[in-house]
């Protein structure tokens, strides 16, 4: 039998099969979490006026120490009608745009302000307490690049410098399927040898927390013709993600049935655990990844390797999973064949502010009530022996 595929393998073997999704425009209201397609530039400067940063008094600074008449009062959006002249000073607020003549501003909690004069006790430097025009970036700068997924400080960022819409890789489109005889949805009664479907709700939310539009399709039972018709129609997709049917059982029929509509199978099976059965194949442009029917190896399964592709289409600089370091609570004993994602609970440690793992009780793969408890999967790799209590590790966030 062929050596498996490492973890790194099997996820450059994915990576080399996908590029990046054409791109839209997209109002800036609706990027967040879309990924740029080309660099976002400021329409504007930033700050586009030399404005105040703090509420105070506009002076000039040779004007200072003394006592000078207050002729006007600035509030941000309300500037003054005229420039500020030798011996003035202008009340202003914070943001308010710092007037002509004016060259510093000073705190109102250092000046003496009383009957419409403002008594400055101290000398103020030039430029003191005033943000310039262009400070934070200029017209034409680049503001965001190209790749970086948009979070909140993003878009922020690029409202702030006047950019109404932004060029955005289109997000793939993705079939669900989930298969089974045993599966019936959940509320339904059930019979001998019944369980409730879990995967496919476990796969779409995943998919839709990636960035793709989701179609969930009817899970299937054990039949051929019924897998046929529903891979068919995921094969319309960008994206098709199966669960179950992908081992060597009589009932698993995922693989050969792909293989007849034309799927082009990349690899099968990987060398971690859970989920090793996992498989990734193409179909013209369609990506094709069967995931192993037990909940834990297919919730894992996506991580490693669906994700990162999801990403990649949607032109994410770096797509693959995004592992941290934390150190290990309790021992890991290590399996001498296959890297292991070993689902845990993290905490911060008071003394030095590490990141401490602890694994759950329950590893098995068919546990997911157990998993739930889970915000982190830790990365053993292989080897002989175990990992101690203290160990180094690698592990990657959940939720």
């Amino acid at each position: 039998m062929a050596e498996l595929l490492t973890l790194d393998e099997a996820q450059r073997l994915i990576l080399e099969r996908v590029g990046p999704l054409p791109s839209e425009r997209v109002p800036l209201e609706d990027a967040v979490g879309r990924v740029l397609a080309e660099v976002a530039t400021a329409a504007v400067d930033l700050p586009p006026f030399p404005s105040s940063a703090m509420d105070g008094f506009a002076v000039r600074a040779a004007d200072t120490p003394g006592r000078l008449p207050v002729v006007f009062r600035i509030a941000a959006g309300r500037p003054a009608s005229r420039p500020l002249e030798p011996g003035e000073a202008m009340g202003i607020a914070t943001g308010g745009v710092v007037p002509e003549g004016a060259d510093a501003v000073v705190p109102v909690e250092d000046v003496v302000d009383r009957d419409n004069d403002a008594e400055v006790p101290d000398r103020v430097d030039t430029g003191a307490n005033v943000r310039p025009r262009g400070g934070d970036l200029r017209a034409g700068d680049a503001v965001v690049d190209a790749g970086v997924l948009l979070g909140p400080a993003q878009v922020g960022a690029l409202a702030a410098a006047g950019v109404a819409e932004v060029a955005c890789h289109r997000q793939p489109s993705a079939a669900v399927l989930a298969t089974g005889t045993e599966l019936r949805r959940p509320g339904a009664p059930l019979g001998p040898g019944e369980v409730y479907e879990a995967n496919g709700l476990i796969l779409a939310a995943q998919l839709v927390s990636a960035g793709a539009r989701v179609e969930r399709l009817a899970a299937v039972a054990d039949d051929e013709q019924a897998h046929r018709q529903a891979l068919e129609a995921g094969l319309e997709h960008e994206v098709l993600v199966t669960s179950g049917g992908v081992s060597v059982g009589p009932h698993d029929l995922v693989r050969r049935v792909e293989a007849e509509l034309g799927v082009e199978e990349v690899f099968w099976r990987v060398a971690v655990k859970p989920g090793k059965p996992v498989s990734f194949g193409v179909a013209g442009s369609t990506l094709v990844f069967g995931l192993p029917g037990n909940p834990v190896s297919s919730l894992v399964g996506f991580e490693l390797f669906v994700r990162p592709a999801i990403l990649a289409l949607q032109g994410l600089a770096d797509p693959l999973p995004p592992f941290e370091p934390g150190r290990l609570a309790a021992a890991a004993r290590q399996n001498p064949h296959r890297d292991e994602l070993v689902r845990a609970r993290r905490r911060v440690d008071g003394e030095d502010g590490a990141v401490v793992l602890e694994p759950l009780a329950g590893q098995e793969s068919h546990m997911i009530a157990r998993a739930a408890g889970a915000d982190a999967l830790v990365l053993v790799p292989r080897g002989e022996g175990e990992l101690e209590p203290g160990a180094a590790v690698r592990y990657l966030r959940l939720g």
